[in-house]
């Protein structure tokens, strides 16, 4: 990140990244230096989301960080009204009024800190973050590390049969893939089907 001194001006800044790629990690680092500053904070994650904590945001790696439970984007521009940074994790679960509300929030001369995937589970852009993106004044992109054969891995693979979209979970239900050994479902509308990429499964021998 440039080293620039902003001075009565907001920003937005997005992480993304496949699961287990040390997203909520890096906002929750972000977060506490800035209350080391003493600066006034107010963090949010979805109400969906209560996977490991109803009242924490909490990385993989089991770091946590206190934060309040929102139903949409909206509550969080009522209670950050005091906060000079704002930070919000699994930005992926709140729909496009996000991005109008971290827009609104940079203009009112805040700090915010956005933390999702950017692609679901048929490696398609994963809607807000996308047009977070765009946006965002500045962007990091986290990896994780494939579990097939221990590259960077940029995607999110889906261990069970399910074409939801949102299935909140964890290791159970996902795991990080790289490129060459992501399987895309059989419905994705992806470039892998178009370009032969992607790990292909081994089919059985007749009997």
């Amino acid at each position: 990140m440039l080293s620039i001194v902003h001075r009565n001006i907001g920003w937005i800044e997005v992480i993304c990244g496949s699961m287990f790629s040390g997203k909520s990690e890096e906002l929750i680092r972000r977060l506490r230096r800035a209350f080391i500053a003493r600066q006034k904070v107010a963090v949010f994650k979805p109400k969906i989301d209560v996977r490991f904590s109803e009242d924490h945001i909490v990385s993989h790696s089991e770091l946590k960080l206190a934060s309040r439970v929102v139903e949409n984007a909206w509550d969080i521009l009522e209670q950050s009204l005091e906060a000079q940074v704002v930070g919000i994790d699994e930005a992926q679960f709140f729909n496009r009024d996000l991005v109008v509300i971290c827009q609104k929030l940079a203009n009112m001369g805040k700090r915010v800190i956005v933390a999702g995937l950017d692609q679901d589970f048929r490696g398609e852009p994963f809607e807000p973050i996308p047009q977070l993106l765009a946006v965002a004044e500045y962007i990091t992109k986290t990896h994780a590390i494939c579990v097939v054969c221990g590259n960077p891995a940029n995607y999110t693979q889906r261990k069970i049969q399910n074409t939801e979209r949102v299935i909140v979970g964890a290791s159970d239900i996902y795991e990080a893939r790289c490129r060459n050994c992501f399987e895309p479902p059989e419905d994705a509308k992806t470039e892998f089907k178009l370009s032969g990429k992607g790990r292909r499964k081994k089919k059985e021998k007749p009997g």
